[in-house]
């Protein structure tokens, strides 16, 4: 049983002319006033009434920092966007352009890459875009190279798709590492007339880490002498911390065959209000228009819209969150060090993802199964994350201070 509903949140209901213009809080300048923290503004209590897989998983005593939703508010432009869109009834189908015209102006602002509109496609997600190019590049029964430990979905939609992963791990500090790399490409490409693929996390997930423009150059290069096509993930591209850099994956030198999928979900959490973009490489741009067109079905209009709106006009948010998120990984480093010393965390350059080193404690390949059962908190097994996550578990840090102190408190009283 949950518990009952709270009273209702005391905040005002978002407002704002229906043309999308930016509120006061995200259209000001540089050097005024930023925007509050997001992950500061909501409380356990508020959090509690949420129906999301986050929320209703597990049971109410259990404080859930696993799946990549944040506890947050909505972004005031994506709200006003949002509850304009439903009082004009605006409900049909979406349009691909109002996403691909909103992510050119962010891709060129926050990262100077003036993104190729006319080699893009509207997919639903993330994923689903994935598994649509792989249909385009690969056969049933080809290799697809990942980079474990890794997003488990990678497993379970390759499986699934009749695709044969081939495991690249991470070195130990979870970078790319080009001699592991090689091995791999030659593995997938082995037997004759196989077509591989490597499917590229970028910023990784669980890891945090942001690759360089360095190591993707390098990687490459790999791929290319051993014929292997890229997909590149880039969910997380807008939540790179402070003292990194992303690089879009295109803009590295010889991607003219390769893919990207991004979306402004992870950044602005909006797992819920589906949309995606595909962008093709300059060579590929004729594999991508053979995509089916039915797959521009699975969007939703809503979702686009939402997307949109955080791309134009919600930066002002990113940026707030993005110093939480920074003041978290800092806390929990300090949290770690004082309760939990025997756990091994490498503060990530990007994302909202902690990956522990847990198996100095003796919890066994599945720390976060004690964490749950003993601790009532709830995190990612690392084991489904592939070769390189036994022992680990991956806790979601996108909360407030104060839940995830309480989080680091209950974990410690499990061991």
């Amino acid at each position: 049983m949950h518990p009952t509903a709270p009273e209702p949140d005391s905040a005002p209901a978002p407002s704002g002319d229906p043309s999308g213009a930016p509120s006061d809080d995200t259209a000001r300048a540089p050097g005024t006033t930023p925007v509050e923290n997001p992950l500061r503004a909501c409380s356990l209590h508020q959090l509690r009434r949420r129906t999301s897989m986050k929320w209703r998983t597990y049971d109410p005593d259990v404080l859930p920092l696993w799946v990549a939703e944040m506890d947050v508010p909505l972004a005031e432009p994506v709200a006003r966007a949002l509850h304009e869109a439903v009082r004009a009834s605006d409900t049909g189908y979406p349009v691909a352009r109002t996403y691909t015209d909103a992510l050119a102006v962010f891709t060129r602002d926050r990262w100077g890459w003036e993104l190729p509109s006319e080699r893009t496609a509207l997919v639903p997600d993330v994923m689903l875009g994935i598994v649509e190019l792989m249909k385009l590049i690969t056969r049933p029964g080809d290799p697809v190279v990942v980079n474990s430990p890794v997003y488990t979905p990678f497993y379970q939609f390759l499986t699934h798709l009749d695709r044969r992963v081939v495991e690249a791990p991470l070195t130990p500090d979870g970078r790319l590492d080009p001699a592991t790399l090689r091995s791999a490409f030659a593995r997938a490409t082995g037997t004759r007339g196989t077509r591989a693929a490597y499917l590229l996390c970028n910023p990784h997930n669980p890891t945090g880490t942001v690759h360089t423009a360095a190591e993707l150059a390098e990687a490459t290069r790999l791929a290319a002498a051993h014929g292997v096509r890229v997909v590149a993930d880039e969910i997380h591209a807008p939540l790179v911390l402070p003292g990194a850099r992303h690089t879009p994956y295109l803009t590295v030198p010889g991607t003219e065959r390769a893919f990207s999928v991004m979306s402004a979900s992870k950044g602005w959490n909006l797992a819920g209000l589906k949309a995606a973009l595909a962008v093709a490489g300059a060579d590929a741009a004729g594999e991508l228009a053979a995509m089916p067109e039915e797959v521009s079905h699975g969007p939703s209009h809503l979702g686009v819209i939402a997307h949109a709106a955080a791309l134009r006009h919600g930066t002002g948010w990113l940026d707030a969150l993005l110093a939480g998120l920074d003041e978290n990984r800092r806390l929990l480093a300090r949290l770690l060090a004082d309760r939990l010393p025997e756990v091994r965390y490498l503060p990530g350059e990007g994302t909202f993802l902690a990956w522990l080193d847990c198996r100095a404690l003796g919890l066994g390949d599945d720390p976060a199964a004690a964490f749950l059962e003993r601790g009532r908190v709830a995190l990612n097994s690392g084991p489904a994350f592939g070769t390189g996550g036994a022992g680990y578990a991956r806790l979601n840090l996108a909360t407030s201070p104060e839940i995830l102190t309480e989080a680091v408190r209950r974990m410690a009283s499990a061991v």
